[in-house]
């Protein structure tokens, strides 16, 4: 597993408090892993409730009809990437 920054383990803890998430620890999330299908399990109804907890702690709005969406969401990292470049102050 990757090393994690001190933002994507962050991002990891929301995602697996936000989410509920049982069988899967922050620390377990490797930053690479893909979010949804194989990886980490992610679905549709996942993206939007994180959508939402990353806009209202971020200020950051990730649209669905984003072009990027399914880049932003590929991985902790990408999606630590788009909050970071483009999160509100």
């Amino acid at each position: 597993m990757a090393e994690k920054s001190a933002f994507q383990v962050e991002i990891a803890e929301l995602i697996v408090e936000s989410l509920h998430l049982e069988d899967v620890s922050a620390s377990e999330i490797d930053p690479d892993e893909p979010l949804f299908g194989e990886g980490l399990g992610l679905d549709s109804i996942d993206a939007l409730e994180l959508s939402l907890e990353i806009s209202q702690r971020y200020n950051y709005t990730i649209r669905s009809d984003d072009p990027e969406i399914h880049k932003i969401f590929g991985s902790l990292r990408t999606l630590t990437e788009a909050i970071e470049a483009n999160r509100g102050g």
